[in-house]
């Protein structure tokens, strides 16, 4: 969206002393913020960050995307082994959540040393506390000790994501409830589990707590999963998930949550009323804006805790940018680090280039995965685009059949005209791999962009990719 500019008041208060000033200060080290640093320090800025957590790489890596995705490949594995036939009663002790929480933590550590040497190496100074705007150009940093340094930047991204919604209603210093922050922090074995909220975060948590073995309850505030998605891909999952056992309540809101002595319970404004050993609640999140004191430079956040921004990520304050989770859609972690690079080049070229690309894949690690870029059928239909399907079914894959992997579809919309690829839909293992290939080809520009690709191209096999293939002869089939 087009902001109006207008500048902040510079005036410094008389007890306020700068101990550095840079060209530019990126508040917040997650990839949005990452993005940006390091796409100004690569064109000679000097940029420094800041950090209030103990370690660089923001909640991405250490409470968000990283952490859930590595819990949910060990799961899956764990999935793998038991429809192989391997009898794990000897390890049913072993395969608890804490247990595999140990793998997690290996990942994040990795990430942490590769995400500080990117600082080091283009000499990032990271500044560790919680950022306040003093002015447009000075920002103050509290440090655990309640110490305050003060630093100044011609240019500010406002990169500190988002945490997750906690209404006030809802107990969270109870042992038996958790947010998708707090849940890494889980230090029993439930054998049940009610989930809050059946967005992507809680959709791929059902997955994950149901690999475990774990009863779940999924509650969904709106009438079906994940309604963003294609519809053929949603009714799947559904399909999949009460497949397995877990249990999903479409439309229901709850009246109130309470605890007794054998665990949580949740009374939903429908009258029913259900029970677990604890509770996730994934229900909305919150961008990182409330600490900024945003009033002292003339920006106000919406009731989501968002900023607005235009084309190039910049808000109504003209030296100040903001991008990732904190400014809201699409709210992923690869949109985000495109984000901050985009915004760093606008920042330097005085916002004369830079776009996010159009369509944005969307990887949504369930089990079994999802991944999509494009249109779906509903909005083609809805925008009146003659368009055709052509799909593959994973089972009939050779490369799949070796694999194990029996669920899954490689869905192809295409035009039937012109047979321009309109939108990559894929459910099943290896989907948020897989979908890249179909987009490289809907990112080329006129006949690059052509579902015959497909057939004329070969693929090695046996392949998961050769789907492709399969799909475009499927598609083409339908012709006349």
């Amino acid at each position: 969206m087009t902001t109006s500019k207008k500048k902040a008041n510079p005036k410094l208060p008389s007890n306020v002393s700068i101990s550095a000033h840079y060209d530019a200060i990126v508040i917040g080290t997650g990839p949005g913020g990452e993005g940006a640093a390091m796409g100004l320090s690569k064109q000679g800025k000097t940029v420094a960050v800041i950090e209030r957590a103990p370690e660089v790489g923001g909640g991405c890596t250490h409470w968000g995307t990283i952490p859930s995705k590595a819990l949910r490949h060990s799961v899956s594995r764990i999935v793998e082994f038991k429809k192989s036939g391997f009898d794990l009663n000897s390890l049913s002790e072993q395969i608890t959540f804490q247990n595999i929480l140990k793998h997690t933590q290996q990942v994040i550590n990795k990430q942490v040393d590769l995400r500080k040497s990117f600082y080091i190496r283009n000499n990032c100074p990271v500044y560790r506390g919680d950022a306040s705007f003093i002015t447009n150009k000075v920002l103050a940093i509290r440090n655990n000790n309640n110490e305050i340094e003060y630093i100044s930047g011609e240019q500010i991204v406002i990169a500190t994501g988002s945490r997750p919604y906690r209404p006030e209603d809802v107990d969270f210093n109870s042992k038996r409830v958790y947010d998708s922050d707090t849940i890494l922090s889980l230090d029993h074995q439930p054998k049940s589990i009610i989930i809050y909220g059946a967005g992507v975060i809680g959709s791929e948590y059902a997955s994950i707590f149901r690999g475990l073995g774990l009863r779940v309850d999924l509650i969904n505030t709106r009438d079906r999963l994940l309604s963003f998605l294609d519809t053929e891909v949603t009714d799947s999952l559904s399909y999949h998930f009460w497949n397995s056992g877990v249990v999903i309540r479409n439309s229901e809101s709850y009246e109130k949550i309470t605890e007794s002595t054998n665990g949580v319970e949740v009374h939903l404004e429908s009258g029913k009323k259900m029970r677990a050993d604890c509770l996730l609640f994934a229900n909305g999140r919150t961008g990182n804006t409330d600490s900024l004191q945003l009033a002292n430079i003339g920006l106000k956040a919406n009731s989501r805790g968002q900023v607005d921004v235009n084309e190039h990520y910049q808000t109504s304050v003209d030296n100040i940018y903001a991008v990732g989770d904190v400014i809201g859609y699409p709210s992923l972690a690869s949109a985000a680090y495109d984000q901050g690079r985009i915004a760093a080049k606008a920042m330097i070229s005085g916002n004369n280039e830079g776009a996010l690309i159009r369509d944005i894949p969307t990887g949504i690690y369930t089990i079994p995965e999802i991944s999509s870029v494009g249109k779906t059928e509903q909005e083609l239909t809805e925008q009146k685009v003659p368009y055709e399907v052509g799909r593959a079914q994973f089972k009939h894959l050779a490369r799949a059949q070796i694999g194990g992997i029996d669920v899954g579809f490689l869905k192809l919309l295409f035009h039937r005209d012109t047979k321009e690829l309109l939108g990559i839909h894929c459910f099943g293992e290896r989907s948020s791999e897989i979908v890249h290939i179909g987009q490289a080809i809907m990112e080329q520009k006129g006949e690059g962009n052509n579902i015959e690709y497909f057939v004329n191209t070969t693929f090695n096999y046996p392949t998961m990719a050769e789907a492709y293939r399969v799909a475009a002869l499927n598609g083409l089939n339908r012709l006349f």
